[in-house]
């Protein structure tokens, strides 16, 4: 009995050979574009991150809530909360909802606060499609310039339990 030809140390096809060649330019071409869409393509959110604990951040979020609060959401009774541009403003990730709703002007630079008091949340701005990864003990601080008015929806994009998707909150966004 005659054991099957081996085929793994032949001389490769012109077709083997072209695809081969196709796959590493553009795995190089791939490599290359890597740090240009880093630090051209404004990918990534310029971001500070702070050591905290969920009763100092919490502490800091009702402080900022009793201060600007403008009225509630109707249907949430949420409070809203309008601070002056360039403030820095706190939102809070807490089972199974976000707090406050916050009202921002469009084309005025903000330093946004995240924290979790609970647990790992996902924060996912929609339609804008920003996406930030929030961790209890931790405050999470992105500065932000709203470039659009109208109604945003925040949604935790991290699975955080049983109640996981209710937790949405609101971002409006208003004309200066």
């Amino acid at each position: 009995m005659l054991a099957p030809e081996r085929t793994w140390w032949k001389p490769l096809g012109r077709m083997e050979k072209t695809w081969l060649t196709v796959a590493f330019v553009w795995c190089i071409f791939l490599t290359l574009m890597m740090p240009l869409w880093y630090f051209m393509g404004k990918q990534n959110v310029p971001t500070e991150t702070y050591r905290t604990t969920p009763e100092a951040f919490g502490a800091k979020v009702n402080a900022f809530v009793d201060q600007y609060t403008v009225g509630s959401d109707a249907a949430t009774g949420m409070p809203i909360v309008a601070p002056p541009a360039g403030s820095d403003i706190y939102l809070r990730a807490m089972k199974w909802q976000w707090y406050p709703v916050l009202q921002l002007e469009e084309g005025q630079t903000y330093r946004l606060h995240i924290s979790s008091m609970d647990l790992n949340h996902g924060f996912s701005l929609q339609p804008v499609n920003i996406n930030l990864q929030i961790l209890p003990g931790y405050d999470y601080v992105a500065t932000i310039v709203p470039t659009t008015n109208g109604d945003f929806t925040i949604v935790c994009n991290e699975y955080c339990d049983v109640g996981h998707h209710t937790m949405a909150g609101k971002v409006i966004v208003v004309k200066k």
